[in-house]
């Protein structure tokens, strides 16, 4: 029965960002398939966000006009950002649907200037992120968001822009080594023409086009980014491509080529089935291995989503919350560049390490933030961090507590917020000799103190 409940500790919060103290009360008796199909379940009753109409900035605005609009543009990004991330921690919400978009928003690494772009950007990964993998590229491929980031607005008949083509190859589909620089090439005359409007549709200017012949991958014929798309398919490399970056995020870093080679064998098969994908890896038993479990450092988005499931925080400062994303190293629709965030151990240093051990305390009321030892952070980027206004209800996950002793309680407690929890110490019990809101706030923060506290 522990091993079950650690294999669905694991499962939930490598398939979304854990469970709520409600949904862990319901779900600790549930077996492992139970569990991976009320995940898939879950999926089919998400709906898109609303789209957002974004500021115009027409030539004739004047550089104060101009200034504002931005302006708003930005609180628009952001509260699009606070929005996905409250989605992600919502118990109404599909947790491996949210799970996967944040996978493919990194994979697809796109900066989202524009409120409409954001939601664009955001719906498309969202409608396809379990569905056919061709599908996904070409989507992407024909978001506006995507195209204004690598410029293929630009790219055009007689002057063609290699920025999509090479990422395409490079990042999104089959990897270094599996092609040369005239496949880049001639990508990128197929892709000429795939353009966006002013309203953030995706339109193709036809006179913008090559029509011409083009030899791509060993293949000459009068190639269009789809047949591009297509021929990349047809390589087994680029299954084993993206086999292997799902295995890292889900999995382990340490790749085992044995299991990849499983997980790509299947997925070439099935035409590039996400959905069957993504079944057969948390189906799979070397998924649930002890090496497999509690060896991933949170990122930053993971961290934060979790930390509002499991203390039922119901509202957050929105600025505040984008304030610790940029301090933590990871804000939504900001990617670093193109290739993503590197995450692992980069997630963590001097500054970010203080900031999450801090965080759990200030949240729950039982100290301020200390950025004693994080001179990184500058002085208004401080001040502005402290200004937490939080609603949380403790109450879902004081009815954990089923033990009389705070021994028993500590148990109960590392058991829903540790992955691998240790025996409690006199140090983590010293003081805590009653079982009020206040005790428990205080044996809750020497728990998410701890350093695994930091792993999933």
């Amino acid at each position: 029965m522990a091993d079950t409940i650690s294999s669905l500790h694991h499962l939930y919060w490598r398939a979304g960002f854990g469970l709520s103290p409600q949904e862990w009360t319901k779900r600790q008796n549930w077996s492992i398939d139970q569990a991976i199909d009320d995940l898939f379940t879950q999926v089919q009753r998400s709906k898109p966000l609303a789209k957002v109409d974004s500021p115009s900035l027409g030539s004739m605005m004047s550089a104060e006009s101009r200034a504002e609009a931005r302006k708003k543009e930005r609180k628009l990004v952001g509260s699009i950002n606070y929005a996905w991330l409250m989605r992600m921690a919502s118990r109404e919400e599909s947790p491996l649907l949210e799970r996967m978009t944040l996978f493919w928003h990194g994979h697809f690494a796109c900066e989202s200037k524009t409120g409409a772009l954001a939601v664009g950007q955001l719906n498309t990964l969202r409608k396809h992120a379990l569905g056919n993998f061709r599908d996904l590229i070409l989507a992407v491929a024909q978001d506006p968001a995507m195209i204004r980031y690598l410029n293929n607005q630009q790219n055009r008949k007689f002057k063609p822009n290699e920025n999509f083509a090479r990422e395409l190859m490079e990042l999104f589909t089959i990897g270094r080594g599996n092609y040369t620089e005239q496949d880049i090439k001639e990508a990128a005359r197929a892709f000429t023409g795939w353009s966006s409007d002013r309203e953030n549709n995706y339109v193709f200017r036809t006179r913008l086009h090559d029509y011409g012949e083009k030899t791509f991958m060993g293949q000459t014929g009068n190639f269009n980014g789809e047949d591009i798309v297509d021929i990349i398919l047809q390589k087994k490399e680029t299954a084993d491509f993206i086999c292997r970056k799902i295995y890292r995020y889900f999995v382990n870093e340490q790749v085992d080529e044995t299991n990849v080679q499983s997980l790509s064998n299947s997925f070439y098969k099935s035409n590039y089935d996400l959905d069957k994908l993504m079944r057969d890896l948390f189906s799979s038993n070397w998924f649930y291995a002890p090496e497999n479990r509690g060896n991933k450092i949170k990122s930053p988005i993971e961290f934060l989503a979790g930390m509002v499931r499991q203390l039922g925080i119901s509202k957050v400062n929105l600025q505040s919350a984008i304030n610790f994303q940029r301090a933590l190293g990871q804000v939504l629709f900001r990617p670093p560049n193109v290739a993503g965030w590197p995450g692992g151990k980069s997630w963590i240093d001097n500054s970010t390490l203080l900031l999450r051990l801090n965080l759990p305390a200030a949240i729950l009321k039982a100290a301020e933030l200390d950025f004693q030892l994080s001179p990184e952070l500058e002085q208004e980027q401080k001040r502005q961090l402290k200004r937490l206004d939080v609603s949380l209800s403790l109450a879902p996950l004081a009815e954990l507590l089923a033990g009389d002793k705070p021994t028993g309680h500590y148990q109960q407690l590392a058991q829903y917020l540790l992955q691998a929890p240790a025996p409690p110490t006199p140090a983590l019990l010293k003081g805590i000799r009653k079982t009020d809101q206040a005790m428990m706030s205080r044996m809750m923060v020497r728990i998410m103190t701890l350093p695994e506290y930091q792993l999933c």
